[in-house]
């Protein structure tokens, strides 16, 4: 499949998603037309209680869980329509998106740049770049002098940037990042937001953050609040 050019100059449009699930009486409306255009090097705050639609929103940019209906462009390519795919969802996702969790997720057998080249390899770039391009990423975040160390060795704090380091190994348009502070103290928490602006104003990919932590707000370009579906702010 080969994705739909779309001229644009931003890193994500969302256009009137919607996400239902169920049917009847049992159907439930998670999202309810939320669009949205993020820049190239735009950060953003999305907040709102439990329930209120923030995973959904997030899920379906990041082409894991399709919106029912709407349309999604990423770096000019339109790569979903409605429930439609018109790229190599998983492919795609891998060469062209990066993801952060409350949890780093690290490979617990593999070390830190070795964390970080795999996510190259597996779009087939040769091992020595990788490796190369894995150590330059620690480096710019950091944590080169961890790299040999195993995600075990590593404090919480540093673990989340070897997986900021993961999610731009490919070079992504767009970076979400769900909840990434969640297990840390307010320094590091802060550190890791501030690290979140510095890679979308200086590496030009768009970032989205879940957070609940409201102590932050400051660093990001815009912010976005969830309630029953509906999207707001900006």
């Amino acid at each position: 499949m080969t994705a739909t050019t779309h001229s644009t100059n931003a890193a994500l449009e969302a256009i009137g998603l919607t996400k239902i699930y169920g049917s009847g009486n049992t159907e439930v409306v998670a999202m309810k037309g939320v669009t949205v255009t993020l820049a190239r090097g735009e950060v953003v705050a999305l907040l709102g209680p439990s329930g209120s639609g923030k995973s959904t929103f997030l899920t379906a940019v990041g082409l894991i869980n399709p919106p029912t209906s709407g349309r999604i462009i990423i770096g000019g390519d339109v790569v979903m329509e409605g429930d439609r795919a018109l790229v190599d969802l998983r492919a795609y996702r891998r060469q062209h998106l990066g993801f952060v969790f409350q949890k780093a997720n690290l490979i617990p057998f593999l070390n830190a740049v070795e964390n970080v080249a795999v996510a190259m390899e597996i779009n087939d770039v040769p091992p020595r770049q990788a490796r190369r391009h894995a150590m330059e990423l620690l480096e710019y975040l950091g944590v080169a002098d961890r790299a040999k160390n195993l995600p075990e060795a590593l404090s919480g704090g540093q673990q989340q940037r070897v997986a900021v380091a993961r999610a731009l190994a490919n070079d992504p348009n767009l970076i979400l990042a769900d909840e990434p502070t969640a297990a840390l103290d307010s320094h590091r928490g802060r550190q890791v937001m501030e690290l979140f602006r510095q890679v979308a104003h200086e590496r030009g990919s768009a970032v989205i953050v879940v957070t609940h932590d409201q102590r932050s707000l400051d660093v990001f370009d815009r912010t976005y609040e969830m309630e029953d579906g509906l999207l707001r702010g900006g």
